[in-house]
């Protein structure tokens, strides 16, 4: 039977996205009055759940990659510098083929602060890059224990299960991705193949 597969820098791209330092916001206590002038505020930052709604409502592609990408930035944020530099310093390193100094700097933000999504995220994706399958489905698995509508470790997940030939499980992944990110038309098409594919095993 012929496998489908996925292309890696594609899964790569889903599975990872750059960790972002949000800056400190500044307060001023000094005037308590304020001026009918003053500029409007911004609005607060979405959470999660409001992101994870209104991605599963859009239906317009670039609308929803718009969201995705609040989303990873939201999940990448760690709330601590040091984590956040570690995070860099692992970007900059895997990108620099450094892979050994890459999961060490991963490891540090794993070990101070445990229940951070994107530093496990991160990790799988070093992993996948390296072929370290095994490793990677581990550190997906607790991604998706933290969170599990995390789309980006689902598709992972789903590219690892096809790499592997089980392409029933990696169905099933594809369309919890698509419960949480319906816009998705490469994922659409992905699954709509598999389908066909599997389909055609079984008469």
């Amino acid at each position: 039977m012929r496998r489908f597969r996925i292309c890696a820098p594609l899964v790569t791209l889903l599975l990872l996205a750059p960790s972002h330092g949000l800056p400190a916001l500044a307060q001023d206590g000094a005037s308590e009055t304020v001026s009918l002038d003053s500029p409007a505020v911004s609005p607060a930052p979405k959470g999660v759940d409001e992101l994870i709604t209104e991605l599963k409502r859009e239906r317009d592609p670039e609308a929803a990659n718009r969201i995705t990408e609040d989303l990873m930035e939201t999940w990448n944020d760690s709330d601590s510098a040091t984590v956040d530099l570690l995070m860099q310093w692992a970007l900059t390193a895997a990108s620099e083929k450094r892979n050994a100094a890459a999961l060490d700097f991963l490891d540090q933000a794993i070990v101070l602060k445990p229940d951070f999504v994107g530093a496990w995220n991160q990790r799988a994706t070093l992993h996948y890059t390296m072929g370290n399958y095994k490793k990677a489905v581990s550190d997906i698995n607790r991604v998706l224990a933290l969170e599990p509508r995390h789309f980006g470790a689902l598709a992972g997940l789903a590219a690892i299960l096809s790499e592997r030939g089980s392409e029933e499980m990696a169905l099933k992944a594809w369309e919890r991705y698509l419960e949480i990110y319906p816009a998705d038309r490469q994922a659409q098409e992905i699954v709509i193949k598999l389908s066909e594919q599997l389909a055609g095993s079984r008469t």
